[in-house]
């Protein structure tokens, strides 16, 4: 394929992402993707609202680019309460990207995950970055996988969690997972790898591992980074590990990183990753900076310049997602899930709960109830077999106003998963009320529902698929 002119990011205020975009606007068009509204005055970066929560969103961000890097991942919260494994975000948001990137017509996405270590048992971090890797070439458009170990720069996330430990704690334990090795890359080399893939027609379906030219443990590496930070420390062995929680709470508390980013983060230091083979870097003649040299740099340089400040649109103040994996039958569509939720819903409510369709508007009402207590409108035209949409319109559980609560149905994967998802509700109730009631209800519903699903049989041949709004 031809060079590619414009590159689409996604995640594209982030560390890898802000150093990317220095590199490739400097003779290429960039649209940066972000849930914030950044106007930018440089004329090769055009900042373009997404919230990759949004299929319709992201197929807007996408419009009128080549390739796309995707460096976008939910360990944070997304909304005041986040219901469900960051793992099930992160799916969401790959099965978003990859349906709109073709639809946009995108020639390549080029993603950034993780080194996957020789261990049976891997991390629910490096698990869903695998995920991550397999929802992005879901729907046919080239993938270009580069999986790193730690990336090593001014304002990364990992660099600067292990600094701001040094700094604020010169007496750290060294718990055996310490001993686990890994092969640190510096940041200047992963944008330059990344560059390297982009339109590259040998690079499709391919994955790479990337890595500098030094192996060390992490305890090693944390001796390291005293050094160049000119800091003492003094590492103290402990014959075991304490408990994870411990630990997460431990670093939250000693550098302020959240304890969302710590956890996952953490849990995935107890493999070793090693790049086997540098094979990318050696067809690029990209040797990779030396581990004291990285380190120097990320302690010296400055990172790059924050986006420029933008003005995001004014969010509901108590929002909610909630996010459920599901089995699905074998046969059976996302189409078929929704329609089997509004039916099985009665039932499961003791009788309490009324359903009705009509018109293409489910309303849920407490029988004798003439006012509904949610009514969802079905979303045709952003509705297909393997995904069904509702729109929450109104009810005496929902904010009035809020125009971007939704439900959906989705398959992912290559349809073999099953996720039901609540974006961006906005509830009634006060907030106190409601995470103690209405959201514990909910998940417990959604958590029976799941249960419904995995004891139905599969579809029959002859069984032939119905229409959701139908009356």
């Amino acid at each position: 394929m031809p060079d590619p002119k414009t590159i689409a990011i996604a995640g594209a205020s982030g560390f890898v992402g802000r150093y990317l975009i220095e590199h490739l606007s400097q003779d290429r068009q960039v649209i940066a993707l972000s849930r914030s509204i950044r106007p930018s005055d440089r004329p090769n970066i055009a900042w373009r609202t997404c919230d990759m929560f949004s299929l319709l969103q992201i197929e807007e961000g996408l419009a009128g680019a080549d390739v796309a890097v995707y460096l976008a991942h939910s360990m944070l919260p997304s909304a005041r309460l986040t219901q469900g494994r960051f793992e099930d975000m992160d799916l969401i948001l790959a099965d978003n990207f990859a349906r709109a990137a073709a639809t946009a017509g995108i020639q390549q996405i080029v993603y950034l995950g993780g080194i996957v270590s020789d261990d049976r048992v891997l991390s629910p971090h490096l698990r869903s970055r695998l995920e991550v890797e397999r929802a992005l070439g879901s729907y046919g458009v080239p993938v270009t996988t580069l999986r790193a170990s730690i990336i090593v720069g001014a304002g990364g996330t990992s660099f600067g969690m292990l600094r701001r430990l040094i700094e604020n704690a010169p007496i750290l334990p060294a718990p055996p997972w310490t001993s686990s090795r890994c092969q640190p890359i510096a940041i200047g080399d992963v944008v330059q790898l990344i560059d390297g893939c982009l339109g590259q027609p040998w690079a499709f379906h391919q994955t790479y591992d990337v890595a500098g030219p030094d192996i060390c443990s992490y305890r090693e590496l944390m001796v390291e980074a005293a050094r160049a930070l000119g800091r003492p420390v003094q590492l103290v062995t402990l014959p075991l590990s304490p408990p994870s929680r411990l630990v997460t709470w431990g670093v939250h508390l000693i550098t302020g990183d959240p304890r969302e980013l710590v956890g996952p983060l953490l849990e995935s230091l107890s493999h070793s990753m090693i790049a086997p083979e540098r094979d990318l870097q050696d067809r690029l003649d990209i040797p990779g900076v030396p581990l004291h040299e990285m380190l120097r740099r990320a302690v010296d340089d400055p990172p790059p310049p924050e986006p420029p400040t933008g003005t995001r649109p004014k969010p509901f103040k108590n929002t909610v997602r909630s996010v459920q994996r599901m089995p699905l039958p074998v046969g059976r569509d996302a189409e078929w899930a929704a329609q089997e939720y509004m039916r099985w819903l009665p039932g499961a409510a003791f009788t309490l709960i009324q359903v009705d369709v009509h018109d293409q508007i489910c309303r849920f009402r407490v029988i004798g109830m003439t006012q509904p207590l949610l009514e969802l409108a079905y979303s045709p035209e952003r509705s297909t077999p393997d995904r069904t949409l509702f729109y929450v319109t109104r009810g005496l559980l929902s904010a009035p106003g809020n125009k971007r609560g939704r439900l959906e149905f989705r398959q992912a994967l290559n349809k073999r998963t099953m996720i039901a998802a609540i974006h961006d509700f906005v509830p009634r109730l006060p907030w106190f009320i409601y995470k103690y009631s209405q959201a514990i209800a909910h998940a417990w519903v959604m958590f029976l529902f799941g249960q419904h699903l995995g004891e139905q049989p599969d579809a029959s041949s002859a069984e032939a698929p119905s229409s959701v709004g139908a009356s």
